[in-house]
């Protein structure tokens, strides 16, 4: 199982970098660049495009697949052919926007340009000359990849070599564990770890969920010392399930014991992910969604009247960037609308999306939205349902927190510390 290789476009469609294809005609790669451009071009919105995508081959005798995902402004496609799963390439597609975030933060077209001989040389060393994957964890490219840094860019234009090494000892794969670098000493001994949990719901027109799941992930960012192992114990791991690990977690100790032993790599890294199940969850008791809805849409000639009035249930914490979004159908030219509270709302164009917009929902507060909207066809057809997007700073729909921490393998104490952050996407319908 291997993938072809891996082509980065701008938002404009035109290449920005792209491994060798050494194995294949010129014309290969284009082929997958015009396949996903032309099925841009006639979709009438590009989230109706196909993850993969039926290419033809130059001959119509050895056809492929274009798998693609899109992050932020950038398309990454990732070209196969023969029997390989898709899931392979999408795996290593999010692993190397992944490691592009690592090298650069904020990834966009004109930050690969200036760094085009970073990006070549990951390119090389994540994936070989076959298509297989091959150094991937951050740590063990830093020491063959230089990140790029000012004093790193100055040194390679006045021609110096040798002095932008990682440390003076230090070669690629000093360490006996590939995750961790060699010889790493901090003045302070830190570990911190982000909970971030995610709400996934669905909302019948008389405020009854039908379907909800939270989904998790633990990041972590570590700053410690040597090479220490760690025991890491949730306060109930019992509701944690459909578990995925970063390669350093010892699985038979989680299936045992339900806790975490591992070296942890370097730095930034994901621990794992989850999906959280309520011990008492069943059909009729799903994990409540924090906040009410009350929309009222009546569709009429040409356009339509739209009334949404959104209440908190929460007591204690306050809601963040929620937005409340409703599709207006083929043929919305605009809209009018009243926000209370000195809320935003806007017409977008491009997706024909009516956007209301509140920066913070104080608990048990309600805020309401009135307006109307125009459409060139007689009879509008909008979505039947709303998408509310929000945010709960410093909370987890879990309440996972940590019981302990212990340390073997190396004799200082760390400090250690944990945040939750939970977002929610809501379909509510009505």
């Amino acid at each position: 199982m291997a993938i072809d290789g891996l082509i980065i476009l701008d938002n404009a469609g035109r290449v920005v970098a792209q491994s060798g294809f050494h194995s294949f005609p010129a014309a290969y790669p284009l082929l997958h660049i015009d396949a996903l451009n032309n099925a841009l071009a006639n979709a009438s919105r590009s989230d109706d495009v196909d993850p993969v995508l039926y290419v033809p081959g130059i001959n119509m005798d050895t056809p492929s697949a274009c798998c693609h995902v899109k992050r932020g402004d950038l398309r990454y496609l990732c070209p196969v052919s023969g029997d390989v799963d898709p899931l392979y390439a999408f795996a290593f597609l999010q692993t190397f926007v992944d490691i592009l975030h690592e090298y650069f933060g904020h990834v966009s077209a004109e930050t690969l340009k200036e760094n085009f001989d970073v990006v070549y040389q990951l390119l090389e060393e994540t994936l070989d000359a076959g298509g297989h994957p091959l150094t991937t964890s951050p740590n063990a490219l830093r020491d063959i990849v230089l990140p790029p840094t000012l004093l790193h860019k100055v040194l390679s234009v006045a021609g110096v070599s040798g002095l932008a090494t990682s440390s003076a000892n230090s070669h690629p794969f000093a360490s006996p564990i590939p995750w961790r670098k060699a010889g790493v000493r901090y003045n302070n001994n830190e570990i911190f770890f982000d909970v971030v949990e995610t709400l996934d719901a669905i909302v019948n027109k008389n405020g009854t969920t039908a379907v909800s799941s939270v989904w998790g992930r633990v990041e972590s960012n570590c700053k410690l010392s040597g090479t220490p192992d760690l025991l890491l114990t949730f306060s109930n791991a019992s509701t944690l399930n459909d578990c995925s690990f970063h390669p350093c977690v010892r699985l038979q100790r989680w299936s045992r014991d339900k806790v975490l032993s591992f070296v942890p790599p370097d730095g930034k890294f994901k621990l794992m992910e989850y999906r959280y199940t309520p011990v008492s969850a069943s059909s009729l008791n799903q994990v409540s969604v924090p906040f009410i809805l009350r929309p009222t849409v009546k569709v009429e000639d040409h356009g339509g009247s739209i009334e949404v009035v959104l209440s908190s249930r929460l007591t204690t914490r306050t809601m963040e960037n929620v937005f409340v979004e409703l599709y207006l159908g083929e043929g919305a030219t605009g809209a009018s609308c009243l926000a209370s509270h000195n809320a935003s709302w806007s017409f977008n164009p491009r997706t024909l999306s009516l956007v209301w917009e509140l920066k913070t929902v104080v608990p048990s507060a309600s805020y309401t939205l009135r307006g109307s909207f125009t459409s060139s066809n007689e009879m509008p057809r909008p979505s039947r349902a709303f998408r509310v997007r929000f945010e709960i700073p410093q909370h987890n729909f879990s309440a996972l927190k940590i019981e302990q921490l212990k340390l073997t393998g190396e004799t200082y104490k760390p400090y250690k510390g944990m945040r939750g952050n939970s977002l929610g996407d809501i379909e509510w319908r009505w």
